[in-house]
Parts: structure tokens; sequence; C-alpha cells
């Protein structure tokens, strides 16, 4: 393969609440079966990447227990391999990473030991399905030293929370503003980045030892004029976990066929790391409209427009509506549960009722009692 491929998978969000106060946002669950991290890691290996590098930092066990076994996204081999990167410390270092650039600085020996001539990089809590050859063939095209994948973004509140891009008409990069307050155009980064793995450990060395650790701010709109940056358009599937609307949106998005397809029926698919489990049972009495529902559930009452993931269990007469479920969740007898999303291992016994609301969704936090 042509490039060796990193997953930034360590940040902090906030934004997230309660949710990702136990882990990192690349291990949020998706779509009843996913983690957030199956999604630029299954486009690695599918775009024949076979060796990747995944940079962990904050709360990071649950992100590193689902990465235990490279084989569920065949990179088991000797010529490859997946790379769990965290920070260490070592008489020369006592640091946690200090931003994204950073990151890639207190690795590069795994870049400096590779030998493909291209990086791909790419954000661990992005949700979207892509052809990483179709952006290095792009890159080759232009003759570009970084390519930027972007896509358009009407909404002017939406596209502050990104990097925004301007293109002239060659579709060369003429401005970069991260997060910016008055946004100039409606492009934005989606956080895939191709580019030479040389250029790359030449110019992260050079940041870093002036004291400059964002690989967007500090790098590449810092460079923006010195070099030849490009933007790939991207019009597919693309969301972004990025707070608790977004997520619960994106998961809600699972219940349209087309996007099960994509991501569950369409070749080559999303891989994740599998549980033995049997299939989901559905009792006597149990009424369950547009919903996916993960393995080993088991469901006695009623469930509308919701994800329900493994190993759940509803009571008898309980109404799951328009929410999010957890692993291991158990719901009581009569309990109501509408427009909220219910952490792992939570119990909410007999009669109680959650109540969110559709514009802002309750969050119930892991192994919370309800009741």
């Amino acid at each position: 393969m042509k490039a060796v491929g990193i997953i930034l998978a360590g940040g902090k969000n906030e934004r997230l609440g309660a949710l990702s106060a136990i882990r990192a946002t690349s291990a949020m669950p998706v779509g009843s079966c996913y983690r957030a991290i199956d999604f630029p890691l299954s486009n690695m290996t599918n775009s024949g990447i076979n060796k990747v590098a995944v940079i962990t930092q904050y709360n990071s066990r649950s992100l590193h227990d689902h990465l235990s076994s490279p084989k569920w996204w065949d990179l088991g081999s000797k010529q490859g391999g997946l790379f769990i990167l965290s920070p260490y410390l070592t008489n020369e270092n006592s640091l946690w990473y200090r931003d994204t650039a950073d990151s890639i600085y207190q690795n590069l020996t795994f870049l400096k030991r590779s030998n493909e001539p291209y990086v791909v990089i790419s954000s661990g809590d992005c949700v979207y399905k892509m052809d990483y050859n179709e952006v290095i063939a792009y890159h080759e095209r232009k003759g570009a030293e970084v390519t930027i994948a972007y896509r358009r973004v009407p909404d002017s509140d939406e596209i502050r929370q990104y990097g925004v891009i301007e293109l002239d008409e060659n579709e060369r990069v003429t401005d970069l503003e991260e997060k910016p307050l008055d946004p100039q155009s409606d492009l934005a980064s989606i956080g895939v980045y191709v580019m030479s793995r040389t250029l790359l450990i030449e110019l992260v060395e050079t940041i870093v030892r002036q004291g400059r650790y964002d690989l967007v701010r500090d790098l590449f709109a810092r460079y923006r004029k010195r070099l030849k940056i490009y933007g790939y358009r991207f019009d597919g599937f693309w969301r972004n976990l990025n707070n608790v609307h977004a997520y619960f949106d994106c998961n809600m998005e699972f219940l349209r066929r087309d996007v099960r397809s994509l991501f569950m029926g369409t070749f080559p698919y999303i891989k994740t790391k599998p549980k033995d489990e049997p299939p989901a049972k559905y009792n006597a009495g149990a009424v369950v409209n547009n919903c996916l529902v993960g393995s080993g559930a088991i469901l006695n009452g009623n469930a509308n427009r919701s994800i329900i993931f493994r190993k759940v269990y509803t009571g008898e007469n309980s109404q799951v509506n328009n929410a999010i479920i957890m692993e291991g969740t158990r719901i009581g007898n009569n309990a109501i549960i509408e427009n909220a999303i219910v952490d792992k291992e939570v119990e909410i016994r007999d009669g109680a009722q959650i109540r969110g609301s559709v514009e802002m969704p309750l969050i119930i936090s892991k192994s919370s009692k309800i009741g």
C-alpha cells in the first residue's frame, strides 16, 4: 500500500457531557453494534492500508479494550499491524500530548520506521465511509503536498464547529481557519488529510521546536501559502459526534434503510469487534417498530424508533420511544423512557419514568439506578 494510517483518537470533548466523562469520543457506541473508531479504522483497512496507528490519551481504557485484537479489522499480519500509541514518561519527556501535532511528534518513531510514501490522517470521532485510495489518487493528480477532505455545510451555526477552508478555481486552499466566529465559506474540513510521510515528519519537528502543537492551526493553516494544499470534496455520508445532538441524530439515522445499507450491507463493510451472544429475543407481548436491536437483548415491552444495544432487557408493558439504550441496561415493568440516551448498565426500576424532549434528549449516566 502507498500509505500508512494515523487515527487521532485522544481528544477530550466536554460537549458530550456525561457520555464522554467515562470514555473517549472515539469509543462512543453507534448504531447498536459499533464504536466510533470502527469507521475510520475500517476505512483504513478497506482501502488497503495495513499499518495503522491509533493515538489515544483521554479516558482511553474502553477504547484500548475494544482494540485489543487487531484481527477484527484485518490488521494482524506481519507486514503491518495496529499500533496503539498513548503518552508515556521518559527521562526526556514527562508531558501528555499538548495537541494533535504534538501527539504525532511524540510518536515520530512510528513514521520514521515506516517506508510508505504517504500518510493518511483521520479523526477518530466521525462516522463515514471513504475509499482513501481515491483521495491519494487525487493528491497525486494535483501534485499536492497536502490534501484536505471537505464537505459543504450550509448551516452557518454548524460550520463554526469545524475548520473552514476557502478554495480557488483549481481547488487549491487559499485560506483555512479553525472554528471561526465569522466563516467566510461553507466548506468544512472533515478531518481527513493526505500528505508525504517525510514532509509530515519534517514539518511536525519544525513546529514543535517553535512551541506550536496543533496540526490544523499551527501547520496546515500557518503553512497554507507555502505549501500546495488542495481540497478534496467528499459528498458521502459523514457525521461528527461532537455534541449530544449530533450523537443522538447520527444514531437515529441508522434507522434509515439507506444508511444501514451503506455501512452494513454494501461491501466493503464496516468491521467491529464481535461479541459471542445469541440473537435478540422478542418475547410474547413485545411490540417493536423501527428499531435497531443488538445481540443478546431480551424485549418484553414496546419499543419505537430507538437504538437498543446488546444485552438490554426490557420488562413487560415498558415503553421505549425515540431513545438510545446502551449495553447491559435493564428496564423494569411498566417503565417509560422517551427522548433519552441511557448509558451502559443502568437499572430503571418498575414504573420509573424518564422523559426528555426532542430538542434536548435526557442523559442517564452509566450504572445509575432510577426509580
